[in-house]
């Protein structure tokens, strides 16, 4: 396999976009829910 510019941005496109989704599902993920909801609601804080 010979690896040229074209190949080079291919494969930096795929990788930016399987990075892309894992931070779509990352911030989606129920488990980020709570620290999500707190820090929503930080400039509301009267401390």
């Amino acid at each position: 396999m010979e690896l040229d510019v074209n190949t080079l941005r291919s494969l930096a496109t795929v990788v930016s976009f399987i990075t892309f989704i894992c931070i779509i599902v990352w911030a989606y993920s129920r488990n980020n829910a709570a620290d999500f909801d707190e820090a929503a609601n930080l400039p509301f804080d009267q401390d």
